[in-house]
C-alpha cells in the first residue's frame, strides 16, 4: 500500500574478493561483484534500497534473519532498539518483560554488558558500514568509469547525498546515546582495520559539516519519493542537532540561533499539520500527510519484522484490549505501558480534553512492575487506516504504520525552545503561535491557547505532542532532569517513588564486546 516505497533488494555488492589462484582476474561464478552490482541504474537503486532498508529490516531473508549476531532477530530492528533506549528510562514507558537488558533501562542501572545497548550500537555501525559501501561505489570516478552520463549520473550523485545523510543520522544517534564511538568513512581501508575512537565534539562537527555539504545536493523539500531524504530532512536534523549543542559540546557552546534558522527553513517549506492528530499514527499515514518530513516506512507484507511499529503496537496491547481493533488480530504481546508521569502531563486544563491523550486502562499507578494492567497502556499507534481498514499481513501481526523520524510539530517546538533559550532570529509571539497551533489541533478549539510560556512549558508540551516517538531521554537530558533527584517518576532508579541516579548515565556505555575487540576505545566515564 506504500506509494513510491523503495523495494528492498537483498542484492548487496561485495566489497572485496580474494583468490588463492595465480590468476586474480577471474570472475566469480557464485557471487555478485561490485562491477556487476553497480553496472546498471537498477543496480544502484537496489543497493540504495539496502541502505534505506537497514532502517526497516533486520536482515535480508525475512523475520528469521539478522544482520547482527548475538541477538534474537526479533529484537534486532533499529527502531525497536532505539525506542527502548529513548523511552524506557523515562516516565513515558515501562516494560513488564524481564528479557535480558529490559529492566536495566527503567531502573537506570545498565552496564556495558547490556545486550540491547550493544545491539543498538552495532545496528547503527552496521548501517554506517552499508552506507560507506555505497559511497565507495558512487564517486564521480566510479560513475564515469561505468559509463553513466547525463541524468543517470546526476541521479546517482543524488543517491550518494542521501546515503551521506543516512550515515550522518546514525552518527548523530551514536553521538547522542554513546558519545564517543569509533569512526569510519568510505575513505578508510576495508578488512582488518581498527577504526579510531572519535569524541563527541569531533563527531558534532562532522555531522554538521556533512549535513551542510549535502544540503544543496539533495532534492528540494517535498519533491523526492516518499520516505526518501530531501532538504526538509536535512534542515530538520540540523535544527535538532543545534538544539542539543550544549549537551554535545558543553555549556557555553549554544547554537540556539542556528536551531531557529533551520527549524524556520522547515516551517517555511510547505509542510503543514495533519488535521487530526491520531491519523499521524495510523496505517495510511503515508497518504495526504503534509506533516511527516521523513519516516521509516513499514509494510506488513514487504517489511516484516518484530520490531518497528509492529513492536510499538503489539507491545502496548494484550488480549483483553481486543487486538483486532488495533489492526493486529493475530497479535497483542502485553509489554509496554506508561508510568503515571505521562498521563499526568495531560491534566493542565480543567474541563478541557486533549485529544492527544490516548490511553487504555483504569489503574494509573504501577504498584507491581510485573503486571501489565498496572499503569495506563498507550494506544497512540494503531494498525488500521483512517477509514478503519486493517492492512494485509500474514498472520495478522505485522504492521503497516510508518514511523515519523521527523515531523513539523517537532520543528515548531524546537523554534519555541530555541527562542526561549536566547537564540536570535525568532520571536516569542511567533513561537507562542506555533505552540497554540499544536494545542488548537489537540483541543479542537482555542481552549488551551496560551499568551506566554516558560521552558518547563515547552518540555511538558513536547511530552504531550511527541510521547512514544523516541524523544524523551534526549529531552530530559537537555533540561537537566534525566538523572536529577529534583525530577523523578515512579520506579526511576529502581525505587517505587523514584530517585535520582548518577549523572554519568546521561551517556550509555560503549559495549564491553567492542572494547575488547578494539583497543583504541576508551570507556565513557562511570562505567
Amino acid at each position: 500500500m506504500k506509494k513510491n516505497f523503495l523495494k528492498i533488494c537483498i542484492c548487496v555488492a561485495i566489497a572485496g574478493l580474494s583468490s588463492c589462484t595465480k590468476d586474480l582476474d577471474r570472475t566469480p561464478t557464485n557471487a555478485t561483484t561490485s562491477e556487476v552490482a553497480y553496472s546498471t541504474m537498477d543496480g544502484y537503486k537496489q543497493v540504495l534500497a539496502k541502505v534505506y532498508g537497514s532502517f526497516a529490516l533486520t536482515g535480508n531473508t525475512g523475520t528469521s534473519s539478522s544482520d547482527l549476531a548475538g541477538i534474537d532477530p526479533g529484537q534486532a530492528d533499529f527502531l525497536r532498539l532505539y525506542w527502548n533506549a529513548q523511552e524506557l528510562p523515562t516516565e513515558e514507558a515501562m516494560c513488564v518483560w524481564n528479557d535480558p537488558g529490559i529492566p536495566d533501562f527503567h531502573y537506570m542501572n545498565w552496564t556495558s554488558n547490556n545486550v540491547l545497548l550493544a545491539a543498538l550500537y552495532n545496528r547503527s555501525l552496521f548501517h554506517i558500514t552499508v552506507a560507506n559501501e555505497f559511497l565507495r561505489e558512487s564517486t564521480d570516478d566510479k560513475i564515469a568509469s561505468r559509463g553513466f552520463t547525463g541524468k543517470d549520473a546526476d541521479d546517482i550523485r543524488t543517491f550518494r547525498a542521501e546515503a551521506r545523510y543516512l550515515r550522518a543520522f546514525e552518527y548523530w544517534v551514536l553521538m547522542d546515546l554513546f558519545g564517543n564511538p569509533p569512526f569510519v568513512t568510505e575513505k578508510d581501508p576495508i578488512g582488518k582495520y581498527i577504526p579510531p575512537q572519535t569524541t563527541r565534539a569531533e563527531l558534532f562537527k562532522y555531522v554538521e559539516s556533512e549535513l551542510l555539504a549535502i544540503e544543496p545536493l539533495v532534492m528540494k523539500p517535498r519533491s523526492n519519493d516518499y520516505a526518501r531524504v530531501d532538504q526538509g530532512a536535512v534542515w530538520a536534523l540540523l535544527a535538532r542537532l543545534y538544539l542539543n549543542a550544549e549537551v554535545y559540546l558543553g555549556k557555553g557552546n549554544a547554537k540556539y540561533t542556528e536551531a531557529i534558522t533551520y527549524s524556520s527553513k522547515v516551517i517555511a517549506a510547505g509542510y503543514g499539520l495533519k488535521a487530526n492528530y491520531n491519523e499521524l499514527f495510523l496505517a495510511d499515514n503515508d497518504v495526504n500527510n503534509p506533516e511527516i518530513i521523513l519516516p521509516i516506512a513499514y509494510d506488513g507484507v514487504k517489511t516484516q519484522n518484530n520490531g518497528g511499529t509492529t513492536f510499538i503496537i503489539n507491545a502496548a496491547v494484550n488480549g483483553a484490549m481486543n487486538p483486532a481493533s488495533f489492526g493486529i488480530p493475530g497479535g497483542g504481546w502485553g509489554g509496554n505501558r506508561s508510568t503515571s508521569g505521562l498521563p499526568l502531563l495531560f491534566t493542565d486544563y480543567s474541563g478541557a480534553t486533549d485529544k492527544r491523550a490516548m490511553f487504555y486502562g483504569d489503574k494509573l499507578n504501577i504498584d507491581d512492575v510485573s503486571q501489565f494492567a498496572d499503569g495506563l497502556r498507550v494506544t497512540k499507534f494503531r494498525n488500521v487506516t483512517s477509514t478503519g481498514v486493517t492492512p494485509s499481513a500474514p498472520g495478522g501481526a505485522f504492521c503497516s504504520v510508518d514511523f515519523p523520524l521527523f515531523r513539523l510539530a517537532e520543528q515548531y517546538l524546537i523554534y519555541a525552545e530555541a527562542v526561549k533559550r536566547g537564540g536570535t532570529g525568532g520571536d516569542a509571539a511567533t513561537a507562542t503561535t506555533y505552540i497554540n497551533n499544536l494545542r488548537e489541533r489537540a483541543y479542537g478549539n482555542k481552549t488551551g491557547d496560551i499568551s506566554s510560556y516558560t521552558l518547563d512549558d515547552v518540555l511538558a508540551e513536547r511530552g504531550r505532542e511527541l510521547y512514544w516517538e523516541g524523544f524523551r531521554r534526549t529531552d530530559l537530558i537537555r533540561f537537566d532532569k534525566f538523572t536529577a533527584s529534583s525530577y523523578v517518576w515512579p520506579w526511576k532508579g529502581g525505587v517505587k517513588d523514584g530517585k535520582g541516579v548518577e549523572s554519568f548515565r546521561t551517556l550509555y556505555p560503549l559495549p564491553a564486546t567492542d572494547l575488547t575487540a578494539n583497543p583504541s576505545l576508551h570507556q565513557n566515564n562511570g562505567y
